[in-house]
């Protein structure tokens, strides 16, 4: 008898990327009959591994898969899998132009609905609905059901044990709190101060802690080098790993600190418990990390929050970015708690 094999499709961005693949892993384990054939961009790849009965197949939107006919395309590279269904899990422009071929060649298809009128309702300045929406992995899950495909997701993080990075071996090895820190984001209002950093890491030393720098760019690598020169318990991985050694990498360690951003669903993905450090954005939106809880969120609740979906608009509260409201006493008190947990 022939599986069902399920055309998925979510190109960017990279966090909400992580979190399809959590859901998969769900599907997955509740449909043995089921075949996936995850679309993405290449460098997505390692959040999809282990995941049975799963091809990843990259797009490359800049290359042979730029414009409409790079999507036609595709749409004929991926005709070649038998597709019976397609999840759309994205809904944008270049997924919806995709979706269409496969819907003009009669497949049966279902598309996400992001709840655009919702989210308006909770970021307008006037007249804000403060509460929270539909997780956006059960937005996810919601496409498969219309698909007819049942499917429960537990909200739970489940920790498998992966490798150990060899260049990260040693420092592994020693008996301190291993906490990772994602402190960058692609939208300056989503990112804490990085001189609070500084005080973060006067504030848990190296003879009981070892900070790990995850994310970013040329820049960022700059930052985690001079935090790792004036403070050596702090150690860079940017541009060291490559997304399958980092998630190798965060699942060995005691929890993660990030922004709202991808180093929240990767620590979700691998099964770590993740503190999240929130500003123009809000958990409300639905893009709290699988598995994740409410209570690890630090921000400061104010009228104005949230201001924006993605944390791309300023978020002023009592005349000052609502981010910057977040002091370190609250992330260290936080770190305390967990940290003492582990003790």
């Amino acid at each position: 008898m022939k599986k069902a094999r399920v055309l998925v499709i979510r190109f960017s961005a990279m966090g909400d990327v992580a979190m399809v693949a959590s859901v998969l892993r769900e599907l997955s384990a509740q449909h043995k009959q089921i075949e996936l054939v995850m679309v993405s961009r290449p460098q997505f790849a390692a959040f999809f591994d282990g995941i049975p009965n799963l091809t990843f197949h990259p797009i490359f939107p800049d290359e042979q898969h730029k414009g409409p006919k790079g999507l036609w395309r595709l749409f004929n590279e991926l005709k070649k899998y038998d597709i019976d269904y397609v999840a759309d899990l994205h809904n944008n422009i270049r997924s919806r132009i995709l979706t269409l071929f496969f819907k003009t060649a009669g497949y049966r298809l279902a598309i996400l609905d992001k709840a655009r009128h919702r989210k308006k309702e909770l970021t307008r300045k006037r007249h804000k609905i403060f509460k929270p929406l539909r997780p956006t992995v059960e937005r996810y899950a919601d496409v498969f059901r219309t698909l007819g495909f049942s499917l429960k997701l537990k909200h739970q993080l489940q920790k498998e044990e992966r490798p150990i990075p060899d260049a990260y071996r040693a420092i592994l090895s020693s008996k301190t709190i291993k906490i990772g820190i994602a402190p960058f984001a692609q939208h300056p209002y989503k990112v804490w101060k990085l001189s609070h950093w500084d005080t973060i890491f006067k504030m848990f030393p190296a003879s009981r802690y070892t900070f790990f720098v995850f994310g970013g760019g040329k820049q960022e690598l700059e930052q985690a080098i001079t935090w790792n020169k004036q403070h050596p318990h702090v150690h860079n991985t940017i541009g060291q790993l490559g997304v399958k050694g980092e998630l190798d990498l965060i699942n060995r360690l005691d929890f993660m600190i990030s922004m709202d951003s991808s180093g929240m669903h990767m620590a979700s993905l691998v099964g770590i418990r993740c503190l999240s450090i929130w500003g123009a954005t809000h958990p409300y939106a639905g893009f709290l990390g699988y598995g994740q809880s409410m209570e690890d969120c630090i921000q400061i609740e104010h009228p104005n929050r949230p201001s924006s979906i993605y944390g791309n608009k300023s978020c002023i509260c009592n005349g000052i970015e609502a981010i910057d409201l977040v002091t370190p006493e609250m992330v260290g008190e936080k770190i305390d708690e967990v940290s003492s947990a582990l003790i």
